[in-house]
Parts: C-alpha cells; sequence; structure tokens
C-alpha cells in the first residue's frame, strides 16, 4: 500500500494494538470521511486516509515496555492536530462570510418585496380612482350620447307634438271666431209655432 494510505492491521502493528481496537475506532462518520474501500487482487480492502491516520495517531500511543493500549492526552497537540483545526476554522470563516452574504441578500429582497408590494398597491388605487372617474365621465356623457342616437326620434316626437299643440289652438280659435260671429239669439221661438205660419 501507498504511505498515505494504511490497512487496518498496518494501523494495529504500527500502533501496536489489536485489529479490534482500531476497529472500534472506525464510527460511521470517521468511515464516511476518512476510510476507503480499494480492491486488490480481487480482494476489497479497507483503507484509512492520511487525514484518518492521523486522527487514529492522536488516540493511540504504543507503550514498548508494557503493550497496553493507552489514550494520549489530548491536551498536547500535535502539527497534524493544529493543521486540521487550522482548515476547520478557514472553512468556518469562510461560512460565516457567506452566511452574511445570503443575510444581506435576505435583506435586500424582503426590501424589494415590501417596495413591490407598495407599488402594487399604489397601482391598484390609481386605477380605482380612474375608473371611479371614466365612469363620472360616461353618466355625464350619457344625456348627450341619448340625444345624438335618439335625436331624430326625440326631434320628430317633439315636432309632432308642436304640431299637434299648434293645430289644437288653432281649432280653439277657430270655434271661438265662429261662435263670435253667430248671433245670438235672445228671441225663443215656441216649438209648436213653427209650422203655423
Amino acid at each position: 500500500m501507498s504511505e498515505k494510505l494504511k490497512t487496518i492491521k498496518e494501523l494495529a502493528d504500527e500502533f501496536n494494538v489489536s485489529k479490534q481496537a482500531v476497529r472500534k475506532r472506525l464510527t460511521e462518520e470517521f468511515r464516511a470521511n476518512h476510510v476507503k474501500t480499494v480492491t486488490s487482487n480481487g480482494v476489497k480492502t479497507l483503507v484509512v486516509t492520511y487525514t484518518g491516520y492521523m486522527l487514529l495517531k492522536q488516540h493511540f500511543t504504543t507503550s514498548n515496555a508494557t503493550g497496553n493500549n493507552k489514550v494520549t492526552d489530548t491536551s498536547n497537540p500535535t502539527n497534524a492536530d493544529l493543521s486540521v483545526v487550522k482548515i476547520l476554522e478557514q472553512q468556518l470563516f469562510v461560512k460565516d462570510k457567506q452566511l452574511e452574504n445570503k443575510d444581506s441578500q435576505i435583506s435586500q429582497m424582503q426590501n424589494l418585496l415590501d417596495q413591490q408590494q407598495r407599488l402594487a398597491l399604489q397601482d391598484k388605487k390609481l386605477l380605482e380612482e380612474y375608473k371611479s372617474e371614466i365612469n363620472e365621465l360616461k353618466s355625464l356623457k350619457m344625456p348627450q350620447e341619448d340625444m345624438k342616437d335618439g335625436s331624430s326620434i326625440r326631434g320628430e316626437a317633439q315636432e309632432e307634438i308642436e304640431r299637434l299643440k299648434a293645430q289644437l289652438k288653432l281649432s280653439e280659435e277657430e270655434r271661438n271666431k265662429a261662435k263670435e260671429k253667430e248671433p245670438v239669439k235672445t228671441e225663443s221661438k215656441k216649438w209648436w209655432g213653427l209650422w203655423r205660419k
């Protein structure tokens, strides 16, 4: 195997622990991030990457005198630990900047949405005002339009009425004149004396 990829057996030999002790440290999260499956000669073998090796190294120490497994004190970090911490800090810094950027974008979008809603409301009010003005103008214009459309009918009816009034007036005047021309007979003839003459 290459120097950066080590098998579980190689790690157990290097740390002077059993393969079972190494496997206990290979959690699901650890396997997802630091373990790969390599096929050689038709056999699949689990190998640990360099960063995974460095993490396991900090957990195991070898003691040549006793040969027992010991957990190291994590208060003295190694160079690999410091580099991992720096990488994580850089990632956190980048993520923080991205979150700030997203927050500002959300704020901008909210302001634009508010502005758009206000403009839509103003447009709606203006539209309603224009509709009411148009209706008022239509109501003022309607009688004039009726006169234009029905002017011949109304005009003819009005002329007919005036003509009939004039005829009525003339006929009344003629009757009055005829009554004035007729002499008023003050003598009254008796009906039984009409055949005597």
